[in-house]
């Protein structure tokens, strides 16, 4: 069972591909009066246009939110209601998963089984009190039919603002995502049953950072304090974040705060639908450069801050968020009910963990618990406020990232001894290991334990608790 800091540094994996930012559209809601009903806004899901290589590319056909690609970082206080109207004008049914979002489980948007899908034509309202605040993400997700939508482009950040912000020159919102992207600049056809997209899921050829391609140049002024929000909304790519020419603080995993800490070797794994808040403190001198890397093949620079101009007074206050009050200091863990989860499937497990295609089912290649999605019945059954020690399972030759939806959770030490000093919402569970996650099941109705490749996904791998 790996450490802390071995979990930061170790569960990561690099692979191979070329790459593609601009600074992601924000947008608030404008607020009314005390006591009155929240303002509506209105998120538009439709075929856009958009150059995602350097010129000359041409642009590419994508979906669109809002004309953009990502959609808009919503941005609202804590202890505000967001009301947001989906309206559907693609092809293709859709919902929003906003992960990380302690809410409502009818608000949680997974389309097909906390919410009817949106047809095309249709719309849907969202409405979430965030209990925290902090960095989430917003994708597309529905059973069997979330890895298209998103993989054309639909997705986006919320941020819920603290009570008392840290004290920042620039906060910025860095979402990744991946397109699987022919010659042409078109983007492939999607078929999640074939070998790879079964296996591993759909890995693009080609990333974006906030929508253009990268490195994303961000002009600071000397002695400046960055925060970097920093999201992965690729279907599929895992990867690794290294930090170069400064150094970073980690305030916040999966949007919860955190001891501060700097990344084991200055890097970080970054699988699908994780977050970190990272504090940054530039040089004094100008021309500095601090750059965010992906590790994959020689290293892609996905953000370059660069010193200009006048120089700032340096910031002294601690680079720290304050503790989350909401979340629990301690899980009674000789009370927990301690449910299990298998995953088998999309390769056999050799003794060196290579693949083996051969037989493969690619319409059902992913097990849980022998089975595939929805059972019929939960994985459990608990009353609300019953502490719940989670064991997974990963017999598959795949690194594997789950969700725990509406709930944050600790990875356990070895004897269930303790835990790591930082809430998650998602963890990398490595091929052929076992590890154990503790939460208190405190948030009603009925939740998701998913994988956030969203090809895995769609074929099956996840299943469901209730809190009553």
């Amino acid at each position: 069972m790996p450490t802390r800091r071995a979990t930061l540094a170790g569960l990561g994996a690099a692979t191979t591909i070329a790459l593609a930012g601009r600074a992601s559209s924000q947008a608030r809601p404008p607020a009314g009066p005390a006591g009155t009903e929240p303002p509506l806004s209105l998120l538009v899901a439709a075929p856009g246009k958009a150059r995602l290589r350097p010129a000359p590319a041409g642009e590419t056909d994508i979906l669109a939110l809002n004309g953009a690609s990502p959609g808009p970082a919503l941005r609202i206080k804590l202890g505000e209601t967001l009301r947001l109207k989906l309206d559907n004008r693609t092809a293709l049914p859709l919902s929003l998963h906003w992960q990380g979002l302690r809410g409502a489980a009818a608000m949680d948007g997974v389309g097909g089984f906390g919410q009817p899908p949106v047809a095309p034509g249709a719309s849907f309202e969202y409405r979430l009190t965030p209990p925290d605040a902090g960095t989430f993400l917003y994708r597309p997700l529905l059973v069997g039919g979330s890895s298209e939508p998103a993989g054309r482009g639909l997705g986006g950040m919320l941020i819920v603002e603290e009570a008392e912000p840290l004290a920042v020159d620039l906060d910025l919102p860095v979402m990744v995502a991946d397109w699987l992207l022919g010659d042409d600049h078109v983007i492939r056809p999607f078929a999640a049953a074939s070998p790879e997209n079964a296996a591993g899921g759909r890995l693009g050829s080609w990333l974006t950072v906030n929508g253009a391609p990268p490195p994303q140049r961000v002009a600071v002024a000397p002695g400046a304090r960055v925060r970097l929000r920093l999201a992965n909304a690729c279907n599929a790519r895992i990867m690794r974040l290294r930090f170069d020419g400064v150094k970073a603080s980690v305030v916040a995993v999966d949007g919860q705060p955190t001891d501060t800490f700097e990344p084991v070797r200055a890097q970080l794994p970054f699988a699908p639908g994780t977050r970190y808040d990272l504090i940054v403190d530039m040089p004094e001198e100008p021309g500095a450069t601090a750059i965010v890397t992906a590790l994959i093949g020689a290293g892609v620079p996905l953000v370059r801050l660069v010193t200009e101009g006048a120089k700032k007074a340096a910031v002294t206050a601690p680079a720290a968020l304050k503790p989350n009050p909401t979340l629990p200091a301690a899980v009674r863990l000789q009370d927990a009910v301690r449910p299990q989860i298998l995953i088998e499937g999309g390769a056999k497990v050799m003794p060196e963990l290579k693949l083996d295609l051969a037989g493969l089912d690619l319409s059902k290649p992913w097990r849980v618990n022998g089975g595939v999605g929805d059972a019929g019945k939960p994985l459990v059954s608990v009353k609300r406020g019953t502490p719940i020690v989670l064991a997974i399972e990963n017999r598959t030759a795949f690194l594997q990232p789950i969700h725990v939806h509406g709930h944050c959770f600790r990875l356990l030490h070895p004897l269930d001894d303790g835990w790591e000093p930082y809430f998650m919402d998602t963890v990398q569970i490595p091929e052929g290991k076992r590890l154990h996650i503790a939460f208190i099941a405190e948030n009603p109705g009925r939740w998701m334990i998913s994988s956030t490749v969203l090809e895995r996904f769609d074929l099956g791998l996840w299943t469901w608790f209730e809190v009553t």
